[in-house]
């Protein structure tokens, strides 16, 4: 009996421990930057707004290849 209460144990951490991992995951991969940024965001951040290229992308700088809208 001691056995089975020992390996119930272990196998219910080791669930919780997974679960927690992908909690983790999750919420590292929500914190991600923005899609796009303004114009006003784009110089603030060191680059330039070039709406003339194709995707209108912020060019050097923090936000360097973001979308500007």
């Amino acid at each position: 009996m001691p056995i089975r209460r020992i390996l119930a144990a272990v196998i219910a951490t080791a669930a919780l421990a997974g679960l927690g991992l992908t909690g983790a995951a999750t919420a590292a991969t929500a914190q991600g930057a923005p899609s796009y940024v303004t114009p006003s965001q784009c110089r603030e951040g060191g680059g330039e707004p070039r709406i003339d290229l194709p995707g209108n992308p912020c060019v050097g700088g923090t936000y360097d290849g973001q979308a500007v809208d």
